[in-house]
């Protein structure tokens, strides 16, 4: 399966959650309804993965979390927030780094359009 078909799947159950429980919850909320819709798609879903920093062939547990890592190729960070903000794309783009993953998307539940809190993110973009 692609990134571009995952990320297909990750539009679609967050469109479907958003639509459903519409913006102003929790991000936690809206975390466990993704992990409900993406499983349904039988991929492979790691919830609030790990991911260690490597320094100098050092490895550090520096307590970088991803919210989904899916099929060990896509990153998915889940918002609640006002707005998307530079910090936000600045933490997803980290998260593609560490973990090598070509693509990810950063989702703004709280929106008034579940259009206008989506942003696709390709590793490597600053």
């Amino acid at each position: 399966m692609s990134e571009n078909d995952i990320s297909r799947m990750v539009y679609e159950a967050g469109y479907r959650v958003h639509k459903t429980l519409g913006p102003g919850l929790l991000e936690s909320a809206y975390e466990e309804c993704m992990f409900y819709e993406l499983n349904k798609h039988e991929l492979l879903v790691e919830k609030q993965k790990p991911m260690p920093l490597v320094y100098d062939e050092v490895k550090l547990d520096v307590g970088y979390r991803l919210d989904f890592l899916i099929e060990s190729k896509f990153v998915l960070e889940i918002k609640s927030v006002e707005s998307l903000n530079d910090v936000y794309l600045a933490q997803i783009l980290t998260y593609l780094r560490l973990s090598n993953c070509k693509l990810g998307m950063l989702i703004n539940f709280n929106t008034l359009q579940f259009k206008n809190g989506v942003k696709r993110v390709i590793n490597g973009t600053l």
